[in-house]
C-alpha cells in the first residue's frame, strides 16, 4: 500500500461558519456566516495547498455554487492542489463533460480529479430535470462513463445504450493526464457501477468493521471484472492537541442545536434513496446521545447535515490511531471537511499530518516532486514545481 493522500474540501453548499451548516442531502437553510465568495474559497485553497492536502472537493447540488465554474474562478489562485470536482451525469450529455474535462486538465496543468454523483434524492433530481429512478440513475451512469472513457481514447465513437447514445463522436480536446474517477454508493447497483468504472471507490466514515465489509463487497465486485481500485473516505475532522479540547468543540458544536433543528433535518434526510444516507443515519438515530459510535469517531455532524455525517475526533494521535485503522481495512484517501474549513485544515495539517509523517505514512506533496539531472531522477525536498510524477 502507498502512502496516504489527503484532500480537503471547499464549502460551496451555503458558505462556512463556526457551527454546522446543515445543508446538503434533502436539507434546506443553514447558518453560514462566511459566504462562499472567490476570495474566501481561494483562501481554503491556497491554505489546504501549504498545509500538505492533494486536492479540493468542490460539491454538487442544488444547494451549491456550480463545481465546474467554481473550480475555474480558483484554480488559478494556487499552484499544485487538485479539484475533485463533483458532478451528475444526469444534468450534463458525456460528450459535453468529456471536452470539460479536457479543457479543464489541459488548461490547469493537470490538476482535475471528478466525482462522480449519480443523485439519491428524487426532489432535488426532478428540480434538475431527472426522472429516473434509482436503478436506472445508476444504470445511465454506467452507460456515461463508459462513453466518457471511449472518447478519452481519441477514437470516433459510435455508442447506443438504454439512456445514452452518441453516432460519430470524437473528442478533440484529450485531457492529459486522464483524470482519476471518484465514486461512491452503497447500494447494489452503485457497488456494480463502481466495480467496472471507478479509480477510487469512496465511502462515508463509519466504524472500521462496516467499513471493511463494505470494502470487501466492492474488491469483490471488481475482482469479477479483473479490475483493482483505491478506496477513499469522506469524512470530517476535529482534531486539537489534547483530547479534551477536541471534544469540547465538538459539544460546542451540537450544543446550539435544538430538538427541533434535528427533528426537521432528520424527517427531510429520511425522505433519501441513498443508501449510504440510511447508514448515516443509523449511526446517530437522530438523537445527542451515545454519538460517540467508535472510539474518536463522532456522529454528530450528520444530526442536522446530509451527507458525510461522521467526524473524527481528538487528540493529534487519537486521530492518526483512527486513521492507522481505517488504512488497516484498506483506506488509501481521504476526503475531509470541518468547521470552519479554513482553521480546522490547519488544525489537521499542522497537528496530524506531522503526526502520520512521524510514522512514515505520510509525506508532504512539494517534498515528493522530482527533477532530472544528469545521474537520473533524484528527490527534491520542499520544491513548489508540479511536474507529471507529482
Amino acid at each position: 500500500m502507498t502512502g496516504l493522500k489527503f484532500h480537503w474540501f471547499l464549502p460551496t453548499n451555503g458558505g462556512d461558519s463556526r457551527n454546522v451548516v446543515g445543508t446538503g442531502h434533502g436539507v434546506t437553510g443553514g447558518n453560514a456566516t462566511r459566504p462562499a465568495s472567490v476570495e474566501y474559497l481561494g483562501q481554503i485553497a491556497r491554505s489546504a495547498e501549504q498545509l500538505g492536502f492533494e486536492a479540493a472537493l468542490t460539491p454538487t447540488g442544488a444547494l451549491c455554487n456550480d463545481a465546474w465554474v467554481t473550480t475555474a474562478m480558483i484554480s488559478s489562485l494556487s499552484q499544485r492542489l487538485d479539484f475533485l470536482v463533483a458532478f451528475r451525469p444526469g444534468a450534463v450529455a458525456p460528450y459535453l463533460a468529456a471536452q470539460m474535462a479536457g479543457s479543464f486538465q489541459n488548461l490547469s496543468g493537470g490538476r482535475l480529479l471528478l466525482n462522480v454523483v449519480t443523485g439519491g434524492e428524487e426532489h432535488e433530481q426532478q428540480m434538475f430535470g431527472d426522472y429516473l429512478d434509482k436503478d436506472e440513475r445508476y444504470a445511465r451512469t454506467d452507460e456515461f462513463l463508459e462513453i466518457v472513457r471511449l472518447l478519452w481514447t481519441g477514437e470516433t465513437v459510435n455508442f447506443t445504450g438504454r439512456h445514452l447514445s452518441v453516432t460519430d463522436s470524437t473528442l478533440y480536446q484529450i485531457p492529459d493526464p486522464l483524470p482519476k474517477i471518484y465514486f461512491g454508493g452503497s447500494s447494489p447497483a452503485a457497488i456494480d457501477v463502481a466495480a467496472k468504472r471507478a479509480d477510487v471507490y469512496l465511502t462515508w466514515g463509519e466504524p472500521p468493521a462496516a467499513v471493511a465489509e463494505k470494502l470487501d463487497r466492492v474488491r469483490k465486485a471488481a475482482a469479477d471484472v479483473g479490475r483493482e481500485l483505491r478506496y477513499g473516505m469522506r469524512l470530517h475532522t476535529i482534531a486539537r492537541e489534547t483530547s479534551e479540547e477536541a471534544w469540547t468543540e465538538a459539544r460546542r458544536l451540537v450544543a446550539h442545536i435544538s430538538d427541533d433543528d434535528i427533528a426537521r433535518a432528520q424527517s427531510k434526510l429520511r425522505q433519501s434513496a441513498s443508501e449510504g444516507q440510511r447508514r448515516m443515519l443509523e449511526l446517530h438515530k437522530g438523537s445527542k446521545d451515545n454519538l460517540e459510535i467508535y472510539p474518536n469517531l463522532w456522529a454528530g455532524t450528520g444530526l442536522v447535515r446530509g451527507g458525510a455525517g461522521t467526524s473524527m475526533v481528538g487528540s493529534y494521535r487519537e486521530i492518526a490511531d483512527l486513521i492507522e485503522a481505517y488504512r488497516a481495512v484498506g483506506i488509501e484517501e481521504f476526503v475531509l471537511s470541518g468547521y470552519p474549513h479554513l482553521e480546522e485544515a490547519y488544525w489537521f495539517g499542522e497537528g496530524v499530518l506531522p503526526e502520520l509523517a512521524r510514522r512514515g505514512l505520510w509525506q508532504h506533496p512539494a517534498s515528493a516532486v522530482r527533477t532530472l539531472d544528469t545521474s537520473g531522477t533524484v528527490d527534491t525536498p520542499g520544491a513548489g514545481v508540479r511536474t507529471a510524477a507529482s
